[in-house]
């Protein structure tokens, strides 16, 4: 407890001294990150109100967005032996912004996700399907890097944001996994039949997007 204490304490020293000699690069490049999740929150927003009149369905329910904070940053960074300099950050990390947007069923994830790369605006840097292919844990999400353009008073300039797309189910799934899988006061032998636990409850959320979903489109083919 006393050395993660020391760790802790060091990174906070850290910390401080790296905002203090690059205070105003470090929340200029925070403020291009901010702006670049309104640009994508807006195209989604966009999209679900487009759907809504055209098809009289709203394919996402809920977005929600996050951003690093700049201790996560660092430690980050400090785990990767990486220099702390804004050009690095800009350069090695993709997840400092991140917008996630739960939808009503399966298929409004690819279709969402279909719509927003067709965009001349928007880059595809990476994709990772973990519906088509679930990590062990049972953990179902499409995950999106993309680059976004902002318009600044004198320049365009391009910012990484990560993009997750989920279900209700998936959503629901992984907050409540996360919750428990990091239980301090769990013994392993605990967590494994928790884990083996989580697997099946995974394997039924994944059964109950599939059942929801072809509901859905009865009721639209009718």
């Amino acid at each position: 407890m006393e050395i993660q204490n020391n760790l802790s304490n060091e990174l906070k020293r850290d910390l401080l001294e790296k905002i203090q000699e690059d205070a105003l690069p470090m929340r200029t490049l925070m403020s291009y990150y901010r702006c670049a999740i309104m640009e994508v929150e807006t195209k989604f927003r966009v999209l679900n109100e487009e759907f809504s009149i055209e098809r009289e369905h709203n394919p996402i329910e809920t977005i929600k967005s996050r951003l690093k904070s700049p201790e996560s940053i660092i430690k980050k960074m400090q785990s990767r032996n990486l220099p702390l300099t804004v050009s690095a950050i800009e350069e090695n990390l993709f997840d400092i912004a991140g917008i996630r947007v739960i939808c009503s069923f399966q298929n409004d994830i690819y279709l969402m996700a279909k719509y927003l790369l067709s965009q001349d605006d928007i880059q595809l840097l990476e994709v990772k399907d973990y519906i088509k292919q679930p990590k062990e844990n049972g953990y179902r999400s499409l995950h999106l890097i993309v680059r976004v353009p902002i318009f600044l008073h004198k320049e365009k300039r391009g910012v990484n944001v990560e993009v997750q797309l989920r279900t209700i189910a998936m959503d629901s799934w992984a907050s409540l996994e996360h919750k428990i899988r990091y239980k301090k006061e769990l013994d392993p032998e605990t967590l494994d039949k928790i884990s083996a636990s989580l697997l099946e409850c995974a394997h039924l959320s994944a059964e109950l997007d599939e059942k929801m979903q072809n509901i859905h489109e009865q009721i639209a083919i009718k």
